[in-house]
């Protein structure tokens, strides 16, 4: 089902070797987001706080793993990293605002996001 507020995620992969959560949207996009970036960017209240003043900024995270990924009912995926930390709802609309955020410039022939493929997040 698509919505026409933002798109709906079709597949969500995540490759234990890479450290990447791929998604894919019914748009036909597909983004790579790394471990390290969904673990420091959690929408948990425990990183972004009640306020924006109140995010903090979460640093020694290069190796984290998601170990888990579980539904919240149609909107959200609850992902939880090795770390211990399991607070934070990523919903599919905020996933896809990382993946917009953090993609390379068309272009770059870097990227961002740290998902380390020379072709950029969307490249298997």
């Amino acid at each position: 089902m698509s919505s026409a507020l933002s798109p709906w995620p079709t597949d969500l992969v995540y490759k234990k070797s890479e450290k990447v959560l791929y998604v894919t949207y019914d748009t036909g996009e597909k983004f790579g987001l790394t471990a390290e970036l969904l673990r420091v960017e959690s929408p948990s209240a425990e990183v972004q706080g009640h306020r924006p003043s109140e995010k903090i900024n979460v640093t020694g995270k290069e190796n984290v793993t998601i170990t888990a990924a579980q539904p919240v009912g149609n909107y959200a995926v609850r992902l939880v990293f090795d770390d211990g930390h399991n607070t934070g709802l990523y919903s599919w609309s905020y996933l896809y605002e990382l993946a917009q955020k953090y993609k390379p410039a068309p272009d770059s022939s870097s990227h961002v996001c740290g998902c380390g493929k020379s072709g950029g997040c969307g490249s298997p």
